[in-house]
Formats: structure tokens, sequence, C-alpha cells
């Protein structure tokens, strides 16, 4: 199975390269001044550069954030909007080899926030370690495509590993319904909570799974007829994420404000600190992705028969405007503007 997704990532190769603007000038006709910023999923701490940035002021553009975390056709709704959207770049790209007319522009989370996560008293702390035992997962979603890539990338049987469908909670995994359960890192119980047992987590990023996980697109209309506004909000995004992680005794109650009721401060943080890495990787700069993350995400895709690349990753990934965000303001990437003790 190793060979199987070395050879479909042997024909997807080739380089990446940014998309020449071949389309004549036009007025823009039914583009607004203003944006629509529409996030998959609820207020919460995988957005709270966004939030953060809306709260901040970080925006010239007029900005509104709305939450969709229900909607099952989430890219078709950013395109028909002429909106910018957030969401997972499995759901993105399988959005545009449908045919969708969006574009992604930068990322939030550079790498999978995805965890196979074992009671610590289990002594299963490697991927060899799950064949013959229970996972639990959630059907088509990205946890299963990363988890079924990075047993094929160790040549590891697959057939050996018995899935339970919808059985990926926490509560499984501690009643002994399953060995092992697929999940986002930063879903894992707080140590301080009274339901607390110590885990071991498998990530596949340090067996050679890395994809971007959250990414930042936009209708094709907006970015032809308004480019000035997706650099206008990636510039206040990157900001945002600067703040939420320069302090989080400032951040983290901006953040809790938005939904007092459902965000808890202690978690909120604790949810942050899962994430960091994946906002701020070491050697990185926050949403600039890189063409491996793409061609490696398309690879697992095809692999797992999803779909087929019907619209190349070079018609469909920018990079120009994250160039010009760090060329044009290169304190964003100042390390000291995150580095604060927390």
């Amino acid at each position: 199975m190793a060979m199987g997704l070395a050879a479909v990532a042997m024909l997807g190769a080739a380089i990446i390269v940014l998309r020449p603007d071949s389309a004549p000038h036009r007025q823009p006709a039914a583009v607004p001044l203003q944006a629509s910023v529409l996030l998959d999923g609820p207020h919460g701490s995988r957005f709270a550069g966004e939030l953060a940035a809306s709260k901040q002021g970080f925006f010239a553009t007029p900005i509104t954030f709305h939450p969709h975390p229900n909607d099952p056709t989430f890219v078709e709704t950013v395109a028909r909007e002429h909106a910018i959207g957030v969401a997972s770049g499995q759901k993105f790209l399988l959005a545009t080899w449908r045919g969708v007319p969006v574009t992604a522009f930068g990322a939030s989370f550079l790498d999978t926030s995805i965890g196979i996560f074992t009671l610590e008293s289990s002594g299963l702390r490697r991927p060899a370690d799950l064949i013959g035992r229970r996972v639990g997962y959630q059907k088509g979603a990205e946890g299963e495509v990363v988890f079924d890539a990075m047993m094929a990338q160790l040549g590891l049987p697959r057939s050996q590993i018995t899935k339970l469908a919808d059985r990926d909670s926490f509560d499984a995994l501690r009643a002994g319904e399953v060995d092992a359960i697929i999940a986002a890192i930063n879903d894992q119980p707080n140590p301080s909570g009274p339901d607390y047992v110590r885990l071991n987590v498998i990530k596949p990023q340090e067996y050679g799974i890395h994809v971007p996980a959250l990414v930042y697109f936009a209708s094709n209309d907006l970015i032809r007829d308004r480019p000035s506004i997706i650099a206008d909000v990636l510039q206040g995004l990157i900001r945002g994420w600067q703040f939420v992680y320069a302090n989080y005794e400032r951040s983290v109650p901006v953040l809790a404000g938005f939904d007092p009721q459902k965000l808890n401060s202690d978690r909120l943080r604790f949810e942050l600190e899962q994430q960091r890495s994946l906002v701020l990787p070491i050697g990185g700069r926050i949403a600039d992705y890189d063409e491996s993350r793409w061609r490696t995400l398309r690879d697992i895709l095809i692999f797992a028969k999803l779909g087929e690349e019907e619209v190349p990753l070079a018609q469909t990934v920018n990079y120009q405007f994250l160039r010009d965000a760090y060329r044009r303001s290169p304190d964003l990437a100042a390390p000291g503007a995150w580095n604060g003790e927390n």
C-alpha cells in the first residue's frame, strides 16, 4: 500500500506555479466594497486569529464574520456569496475538483490537526501498535483519510485494523469501546477536567504526512475584481494570530467574549496551546503554506479514491498574496511579534 501511495505521489510531482492572470480587465459589478468571511464551524479556538482580527480592528475593509457550522455545501456557499471562507484543505480541494470557482490564498493551520489517541495505560504508542486493534473514526472526515495515508506510507496492513464509524469520542475511548480514536488534537480533554485520563497521541506529521489543515480561500470573482480586499484580509488575519499568541492574558478574554456562555477561558487557553505549532511552525510564517503540503494532500485524496484532479493545483492555489503581504510588511514575519510569555 505504501507503494501505491508513493506511485500516486510520483504522478503528481509537477511543481506548482503561480497561475498567470490572463482574464481581461473589467469593471467590477456584483462584488461589493466590503467582504464576508464564512467560518466552517462555530466560534472557538480553531478560528481564534480570525475572531481576534475582527475584534481588534485589524482590517481596513469592512469585514463581517459568519459561522456556518452545519453547511454541507460550505465551499459552494462561499463561491455563491462572493465571500472568503475558512475550511479544511480537504473540503476545499475536493470542491475545486467539482468545479467550484474558488482559490486558496493562505492557511491558518499549516499542518494537520489530526491525532490518533490511545490511553497511556494501553501501551499503544506507535502506528504499528494499532494492528489488530479497534479504531474509532468519523467516516469520510479528514481524520480517516490522513490515518489511512499514514498507515499506507508505513506499509502497515490496514486490513488488520477494525475501524468503527462514529466511535471517535474520548468517552468511547475511556469506556473501552475502542482502543484508539482519530480526533483533532485540540478536542482532547483538559488535564484539569474531572474526567481526564492520561493519553498517548500519535501525530501523522511525525510519520511524513504533512497537509494544509485549515485554509483561507475566496470566490474567484472576489479575487479577480477586488484583490485589495484579499490583501487586506490576509494581513489582518496574520496580525490576528500574532495577537492571539503574543499574550494569552490579553487574547483569551477577547475570544471568550464572542460567546461567553460556551467559550470557557481555561479551555480556550488549553486548546490554543495544543494548536500553537500548527499556526506558528518553527522556521515558518503565519498563513504561509508550501507547495509540498498541497501535493501531499492531492495525492492522498486520490489514493483514498475520493476524487480525481479535474482542476490542476496551479489553478486553485495562489501564493502571490502571501508573498506580497510579507514583502510589503516585513514586521509580519518578526518572531518577536508573537513569542511573548504566556
